[in-house]
């Protein structure tokens, strides 16, 4: 029934279905440790070019406990440095480059009607956007491990950002059914379909698992997006029922936290579950975000769990 491991080195992972006793431990110690408030979570920087000894262990200790961290400072305007220079801060150098993103790796987030590739996608629209993982249409040779989000100027109204640490995702599915994990864990569990453009296959069909385990250092990897379109769910009743699981558990989750980023502000994750808010913007002052993904983790301590 369980999920198999990457190495011995992880034989008492807390993902292992075979593994209740390290199920548990780790279990107790992450909702001891869960936030329940977005200030728990938050960290000012005086200068986020050059975080301070202590403010950049302040955020990976958040991350190492609940796989996200955010960040406040003084607003600094246009300027995308800030974000690689946090980011090389705490650990994260290997920029995915998708195709969206300008040449430095970073992709600023507004709306656009532009013919460039961002017109009409979600991401660059004032629309709502469902919760997801990014880059769940990469195969797992490239999966995005971290990601930061920085707010240069939020909209006129709304656009409010959600967030759900996907370990905790994981627990509630767990403990309603090892079942759900396990069907989850299919390597055949979501398929994006390919895309195509006018020079023919933009990207080929990407298969794989929800949840997965990091073969170099057993963390918990997720997979998602709560679109209905250009989604192929594994047709088994295993996977039809977590499936609802999970988005039941999306809908009504007591571990979601839900805020308004502000210009200064900004998000350091592990990739976790997250959506946004439909927005208004001033047209003078559109909204604006910067937004770089990651292959990496953050360079957090080994997760502290086995000793509470």
């Amino acid at each position: 029934m369980g999920a198999s491991l990457p190495s011995a080195a992880h034989a008492a992972s807390p993902f292992d279905l075979d593994d209740d006793r390290a199920y548990r431990g780790w279990r107790d110690w992450k909702l001891q440790h869960a936030a329940t408030d977005a200030a728990a979570l938050t960290v000012e920087l005086g200068d986020p070019h050059a975080p301070t000894a202590a403010e950049r262990e302040a955020l990976l200790q958040r991350i190492a406990r609940c796989n996200l961290a955010l960040y406040c400072c003084t607003p600094r305007g246009e300027d995308k440095s800030l974000v690689r220079d946090l980011g090389a801060a705490v650990g994260l150098h290997r920029l995915d480059a998708n195709w969206l993103a300008d040449e430095d790796g970073i992709s600023p987030i507004a709306v656009s009607e532009a013919s460039d590739g961002r017109g009409g996608f979600i991401p660059y629209t004032d629309r709502a956007i469902r919760w997801h993982t990014d880059g769940y249409y990469h195969p797992q040779s490239r999966r995005i491990h971290s990601m930061i989000l920085h707010c240069v100027r939020p909209a006129v109204r709304g656009g409010e950002t959600a967030l759900l640490d996907h370990e905790l995702a994981y627990i509630a599915l767990r403990d309603a059914s090892p079942a759900h994990v396990q069907a989850l864990m299919q390597p055949d569990a979501m398929t994006i379909p390919a895309r195509a453009d006018d020079d023919g296959v933009a990207r080929a069909a990407q298969a794989g698992p929800v949840f997965s385990i990091d073969a170099q250092d057993g963390s918990l990897h997720m997979r998602y997006t709560a679109r209905t379109r250009s989604i192929e769910w594994k047709a088994d009743a295993a996977t039809r029922a977590a499936v609802a699981a999970l988005e039941a558990l999306l809908a009504s989750s007591p571990w979601v936290l839900r805020l308004r980023l502000q210009a200064g502000m900004g998000v350091v994750c592990h990739n976790v579950l997250h959506d946004r808010a439909a927005f208004f913007d001033d047209a003078a002052r559109p909204r604006l975000l910067y937004r770089a993904r990651y292959l990496d983790r953050c360079a957090c301590a080994p997760s502290p769990w086995r000793n509470g």
